[in-house]
């Protein structure tokens, strides 16, 4: 018997309409025949793509037919797939239902469809033949729901938001790209980390930039940038700003440009696009300047001092203070960017050196004098005959006096020897084969042997360099040379022995 078609007019059917229409389900069922198949739906936004996703149930009125669907149709005309697990989906159309059974099929549309139908013409057999027959459609209403769009896949450049960390006293601050989307396109969004040395510990002018700001951008892939400047030792701003590098103010003076709000972490735009602690920072326990020393000895016992104040690093004045151990002292003012190399320290008033700033010893500001490796040595001579043994040091110009120890047999003599001259001192020849010069100011110490020509046939041969002992101290820059009875001795060895004929 062919049962007439139910119309949505009836009050139930009506109502289900409205709840359908409201949740995003239908269930229509208008069988032509006790066989008839009942259509459902639910839908979803696919928001990479933008698409309504409609999933359709049809379910088999029969409990003992399956169904085959031999045709299939849609509004808006798009493809209906059965999924399979593990395999391709199968078209809907075509699909046999299996006694009481249903199937799942899904239809991609626009996302602005407002409306969606799928009908079905389903055949039952028996034993081959066709038994019965129908056709029936279900709906769904999607205008209940907002158009489905496709979610966005980037973040304008000027819409973007930011967090950041911040360390001044360290120099060193972050910033990252917040959500899950890169900048749009090829957008970058710079920004700069720079530091200032300043004259007070809190905001003041004038203030110079001090060494190279460090600048990065976030864009593409880069989602996150790390930002590190040198901080000067002393008085100093530090200021993590948005934009590059040519964002930076140098110098910062008293009625000039301000960053205001382009510091990360300010009230206002584009500052508070980022949030995190405020960007800026001023410290530092003393005056901002970049005082440096270094020192030269002389041969003749006095030291050079040099006294700079780099202008690369330092916009101020610097007074140096210059101390003596011995008495000496000296104020200069050097201007930033210049250096005074016009004090000398004299030999007797040097001892410990200290330069000062502000009442301080200067990192490496403390010195002494130290033999430069070049200053000529004192040379000795020599002479023999069968009488006498006469040794005789002589000290360069230029350098400073030296003490000289002659030692012959049980007999000493001790001579100073003044800077430009010399000192001789000659024993009577006894048994003792060798005489001994010491220089203790040098640390050095030679050894001469006594060995005169034709003294009864006692006498030895031409001269010689044997050298006995070993080093009692550090080895000294010069050279030996030894000329005997007349020749001059330069000594290379600090408390070496160096034995020679004479």
């Amino acid at each position: 018997m062919i049962r007439p078609k139910l119309s949505l007019r009836r009050p139930l059917a009506v109502l289900g309409a409205a709840l359908i229409g409201l949740t995003g389900v239908v269930a229509v069922a208008t069988p032509a025949s006790a066989h008839h198949t009942t259509i459902t739906a639910t839908a979803d936004c696919d928001r990479l793509t933008g698409e309504r996703v409609i999933t359709w149930k049809v379910v088999n009125s029969e409990d003992n037919k399956d169904a085959t669907l031999q045709k299939v149709t849609t509004e808006p005309d798009a493809p209906v797939n059965v999924p399979v697990e593990g395999a391709a989906p199968v078209a809907l159309e075509g699909t046999v239902i299996a006694k009481s059974g249903s199937v799942t099929a899904v239809e991609r549309v626009p996302g602005n469809t407002a409306k969606a139908t799928l009908k079905v013409y389903a055949e039952w057999l028996v034993d081959g033949k066709k038994t019965a027959s129908s056709t029936n459609d279900g709906e769904i209403n999607l205008a209940a729901d907002k158009a489905c769009a496709p979610a966005p896949t980037c973040v304008d450049a000027d819409k973007a938001t930011y967090s950041h960390t911040f360390d001044g006293p360290k120099g060193t601050a972050t910033v990252k790209l917040e959500g899950d989307k890169p900048l749009c396109g090829e957008g970058k969004q710079w920004f700069t980390l720079v530091s200032y040395f300043a004259p007070r510990p809190q905001f003041a002018t004038p203030q110079y930039v001090y060494g190279t700001p460090d600048s990065d951008w976030i864009g593409g892939t880069q989602r996150e940038i790390t930002l590190n400047v040198e901080i000067p030792n002393c008085h100093t701003q530090v200021d993590l700003i948005w934009g590059d590098k040519e964002q930076v103010i140098d110098p910062l003076v008293e009625g000039g440009k301000r960053y205001d709000n382009k510091k990360l972490g300010s009230p206002g735009a584009p500052g508070n696009r980022s949030k995190g602690p405020q960007g800026w920072y001023n410290g530092g326990d003393k005056s901002c300047t970049t005082p440096a020393t270094t020192f030269a000895s002389k041969c003749d016992g006095s030291v050079a001092v040099s006294l700079t104040n780099d202008g690369k690093t330092s916009k101020y004045p610097v007074e140096f203070e210059v101390k003596g151990e011995n008495g000496f002292t000296k104020k200069v003012s050097v201007e930033a960017g210049k250096a005074d190399n016009s004090i000398v320290v004299p030999a007797a008033d040097a001892g410990k050196i200290e330069v000062l700033v502000d009442g301080k010893v200067l990192d490496k500001g403390t010195y002494s004098w130290q033999r430069p490796e070049d200053c000529p040595l004192p040379a000795v001579t020599t002479k023999a005959d069968c009488k006498n043994f006469t040794l005789t040091v002589t000290n360069p110009e230029g350098g400073l006096p030296v003490k000289a120890t002659f030692t012959y047999e049980s007999k000493t003599e001790t001579r100073t020897v003044a800077a430009g001259g010399s000192e001789t001192v000659t024993f009577k020849a006894g048994k003792a084969k060798s005489a001994l010069v010491a220089l203790p100011d040098l640390d050095l110490e030679l050894e001469a042997v006594y060995a005169p020509k034709d003294c009864g046939g006692t006498g030895g041969g031409g001269p010689s360099l044997p050298v006995t002992g070993a080093a009692a101290g550090g080895i000294a820059a010069g050279a030996v040379a030894l000329l005997i009875a007349g020749a001059v001795l330069f000594v290379i060895a600090r408390r070496r022995r160096v034995t020679f004929t004479a």
